[in-house]
């Protein structure tokens, strides 16, 4: 069967696109056939995956999300792009930013993304979405449209604050839309063990919902690798394949498979 995952973090910069561009190609590439959706108007994951006029594609999310509320039959891989490591994309651009307004006079409109992924998850091993950092309406559509949430959070006092809201909304949506929404995990990211404020922070994170919610065992070092494969528009197996960011990628992918 076909697992959904949501990554999200109302908080930028703590590696969310980076995580699904190495998650989903490590599952690609232990065999699994990946969807990638891009549910963020700024294309950090397109950009990511080398799709570097994001606003020059002539078919995204927000054109697919478009026909689902236009009730419009949608063929096929229609939009869907593949990426020479194994994974395809549905990416998105700035057209997601009107859509997200859209949505609110929809109705059902926490519904319309669930409803395309329902259209699509027979195809596929493994949808990620990369959600835009902010609990706006395409993120409660991603969370409703998830099997399972990984929140990414970097070791630092107000990202590690922001998950207690991120939190709260989980379990509305949970009530409310999504009932087998569960927290695959926390994942550590930009991990620098060396200063005393990391450490602190994880031991913290640990303590607070490490009795309630799984926290990864992997965690993500910091590395510039990681935002120079992102530059590149590949992962960082090709990039820097024996480096430690993707040995941590290669054992996250692992867990994930293992916890599965």
């Amino acid at each position: 069967m076909c697992k959904v995952y949501s990554v999200s973090n109302q908080k930028g910069g703590v590696s969310k696109t980076a995580t699904c561009v190495n998650l989903g190609i490590g599952l690609a590439r232990a065999g699994k056939k990946v969807c990638l959706i891009e549910a963020y108007a700024q294309s950090s994951l397109t950009e990511s995956l080398g799709f570097r006029q994001p606003d020059e594609l002539d078919v995204t999310l927000g054109t697919v999300l478009g026909m689902v509320i236009n009730e419009e039959d949608i063929p096929e891989d229609f939009g869907i792009i593949h990426h020479p490591e194994d994974v395809d994309l549905l990416p998105g651009n700035t057209e997601l930013a009107g859509m997200e307004v859209s949505l609110v006079n929809v109705m059902s409109r926490e519904t319309i993304l669930r409803q395309y992924i329902e259209s699509i998850r027979d195809r596929y091993d493994v949808i990620i979405i990369d959600c835009t950092p902010s609990l706006g309406m395409l993120t409660i559509n991603a969370l409703a449209s998830a099997d399972a949430l990984i929140i990414p959070v970097l070791p630092a006092y107000l990202p590690a604050k922001g998950l207690e809201q991120l939190l709260m909304t989980i379990s509305k949506v949970r009530r409310q839309l999504n009932r087998r929404l569960m927290i695959k995990g926390i994942l550590l990211t930009m991990v620098d063990k060396r200063t005393n404020n990391a450490k602190e922070i994880i031991s913290l994170i640990h303590e607070t919902y490490g009795e309630h919610i799984n926290i990864f065992r992997e965690t993500i070092p910091f590395s510039v690798r990681a935002a120079e494969a992102s530059a590149e528009g590949v992962s960082i197996y090709s990039h820097d394949p024996r480096g430690k960011v993707a040995k941590a990628y290669e054992n996250l992918t692992k867990e994930v498979l293992g916890d599965d």
